[in-house]
């Protein structure tokens, strides 16, 4: 087995990003982590803690290189509606084909998972719902294309995005296919002067 100075911290936490996004917190256990990585648990305590510390490392890091990107973007386009229409087509599509189909959000999966009650957790998943909905929030009130209807309330509006992208990670999660849940973003969409794409 190779010792903590003979191995990339950095692809072994890939791998328990993976694992942990796949499996979840409670059903992981350090020899799940130890075959995945091929490391001894000796070289997993000495460079990242134990379990509960790889669980933080490996949230941080599927925030930085899945969520924040995604996050960013949407803020950053200036097209309004069809920006967020275009967001949840690509989170449907990601959850529904390819690689990770079913494997839900890993930040979805915390929140509905027993390892939540860590203050440490909720910090971090807090802050991931304030990025999310200030991206959303972002998108509405900076449009320089279609906006919401006369009266809509952005922030209401960017709060009840937020929560429509969790209900669609965590519906895919537990098998809804990508038309089901496109009707329901439609709907979603619709209510606040938007038309998804079918």
């Amino acid at each position: 087995m190779p010792d903590v100075k003979h191995f990339d911290p950095d692809t072994a936490l890939e791998a328990v990003v993976r694992l942990f996004w796949r499996k979840g917190a409670a059903s992981t256990g350090i020899q799940d982590i130890v075959t995945a990585t091929g490391l001894n648990r000796s070289s997993l305590y000495a460079t990242f803690g134990g379990k509960q510390d790889l669980y933080r490392a490996a949230l941080r890091r599927y925030i930085e290189h899945h969520s924040q990107p995604a996050f960013g973007r949407l803020a950053a386009d200036r097209r309004g509606l069809p920006a967020i229409t275009e967001f949840f087509a690509e989170l449907i599509r990601v959850r529904c084909s390819g690689e990770y189909a079913q494997w839900g959000c890993m930040v979805a999966n915390a929140y509905a998972g027993a390892d939540n009650d860590d203050p440490q957790i909720r910090g971090i998943l807090e802050r991931h719902h304030q990025q999310l909905r200030d991206a959303m929030h972002a998108a509405l009130v900076t449009a320089g294309g279609r906006k919401p209807a006369p009266g809509v309330d952005f922030g209401a509006a960017a709060d009840v995005l937020a929560l429509l992208a969790y209900g669609v990670n965590l519906r895919s999660r537990a098998g809804a296919d990508a038309q089901e849940l496109g009707k329901t973003v439609t709907a979603a969409l619709e209510s606040i002067g938007a038309r998804a794409a079918a």
